[in-house]
């Protein structure tokens, strides 16, 4: 079935004038002023609506919706945030709760106009060996596109690090379990609503052995690599004391300074170690919400673009931000962008192009990110019916610089999974009570 998405206020693409054309859950077709080229079986009005490529999101932590604006954890830096968190986390996360914070933070994501997600999961209870599985579950509910990432922590607060070990599995089972993950859910084909990239958390709560082992996993099953990098200058100390050098050598050190890789965060590397990023064409996750809320840093966004490195957008982990909102992520992009560089410098394209074409390039894919004929047909629908949209002259800035937070619709791979602001089939009111219920013992520790 065709489908002609006709007569929008803007899109964002080149060429369009009046829309696009739908088929099989491609876009082939991008229509001029004298309109579709074949007759289409079906219309969809999109006079209300500006219309730009479903987001991305390169970099999240879907388990801490369950511990947002804790109070034990607000106004601290990353690494005090951590040490708060990590035994809240260790005493109350299990199967049930994970579930709901998965949903719910797919659920943010999907109404802020995002088709495809990334979780960094790095945690895993006794009761949640099979994590990554109910991830994959409650994405396939929603329709979305997921990378997976099968990720660790095996260095806990009696070793030196600063993880809670009731998060922790041992080494094979790790090792065991990327390997049935690959297996199961790794699909790199077109048009894939499934990958996996393998992913310990961080220098400082996982072993140099297995960040060894998980990149010569990567290598052998050509998937790619994830880990937080350069957020902090806590890092940058933790790696001089504890490896003699700073963290984008240790990196090297374990083979990860290759194309596979995206880190999420990225700050705090020096010019030469962004021209070695960019050399080994890596890509970084920005995550301006979070930085900001932890007060980590500020990305250098447009040097590691002009060094030649892949920069995508992500939300982090609900606790850091607070949110799941990829729209407003892409604002808080544009604006601290402004204060890094100055206001020519970085735009309202600049930030929907890391959040889109940025983001899926991170995650490996060139099927998604952008409208144009052949790519799939994810895309983002918004109105501008509210009065903070009120008088707005370029519909595409008015996005980002008034601050479009909801998407009115949805579509991924040519099936419309928002409709009128809401998920298709989901009882919103039902999820905000079992999730307010699921996190209240994170809270009161009952």
């Amino acid at each position: 079935m065709k489908t002609w998405i006709r007569d929008p206020i803007a899109m964002l693409a080149e060429g369009g004038k009046r829309g696009l054309v739908v088929e099989d859950g491609r876009i082939i077709e991008l229509v001029g002023q004298d309109g579709p080229a074949t007759p289409c079986d079906e219309i969809f009005d999109a006079r209300r609506h500006v219309i730009i490529p479903g987001l991305v999101n390169a970099h999240h932590h879907f388990f801490q919706t369950l511990t947002r604006a804790h109070p034990d954890a607000i106004n601290k830096n990353l690494f005090p945030w951590l040490k708060q968190l990590y035994p809240i986390w260790g005493a109350h996360l299990d199967r049930d709760s994970f579930r709901l914070a998965v949903r719910v933070a797919l659920t943010e994501l999907l109404i802020s106009g995002c088709t495809t997600a990334s979780d960094h999961l790095f945690v895993f209870p006794d009761d949640m060996a099979d994590a990554v599985d109910i991830e994959a579950e409650e994405t396939s509910k929603l329709g979305m596109r997921i990378t997976l990432t099968r990720g660790a922590i095996n260095l806990g607060f009696a070793d030196g690090g600063i993880a809670d070990e009731r998060l922790m599995q041992d080494y094979d089972t790790v090792l065991a379990d990327c390997e049935r993950v690959l297996a199961r859910y790794h699909d790199p084909s077109e048009g894939s609503f499934r990958c996996v990239a393998l992913a310990p958390c961080a220098p400082f709560n996982v072993t140099k052995q297995l960040m060894i082992d998980t990149a010569d996993l990567a290598a052998r099953h050509d998937c790619l690599l994830h880990t937080h990098l350069g957020e902090t200058r806590d890092e940058d100390d933790y790696c001089l004391h504890h490896f003699g050098c700073r963290p984008l050598d240790y990196l090297e050190e374990v083979g990860w300074l290759n194309e596979r890789v995206w880190l999420a965060h990225g700050i705090h590397f020096n010019d030469a170690e962004i021209a070695r990023l960019g050399k080994h064409r890596m890509g970084v996750c920005h995550c301006p919400t979070s930085n900001m809320v932890l007060s980590s840093g500020v990305c250098r966004t447009k040097t590691l673009e002009a060094a030649g490195v892949t920069v995508g957008l992500g939300v982090d982990g609900s606790a850091s931000n607070d949110s799941s909102n990829l729209m407003e992520a892409v604002r808080h992009a544009f604006l601290l962008g402004r204060l890094a560089y100055d206001a020519s410098s970085v735009t309202h394209l600049d930030a929907l192009r890391w959040a889109t074409e940025g983001s899926a390039k991170c995650l490996g894919r060139r099927d998604i990110g952008k409208i144009e004929v052949g790519r799939q047909a994810d895309l983002a629908c918004f109105t501008l019916d509210e009065l903070r949209f009120s008088g707005s002259g370029d519909p595409i800035a008015a996005l980002v610089l008034c601050g479009a937070h909801r998407a009115d619709r949805v579509m991924i791979g040519g099936h419309w999974r928002v409709t009128d602001g809401v998920p298709v089939g989901m009882d919103m009111a039902r999820l905000r009570f079992e999730h307010g219920q699921a996190a209240s013992a994170f809270l009161t520790g009952i």
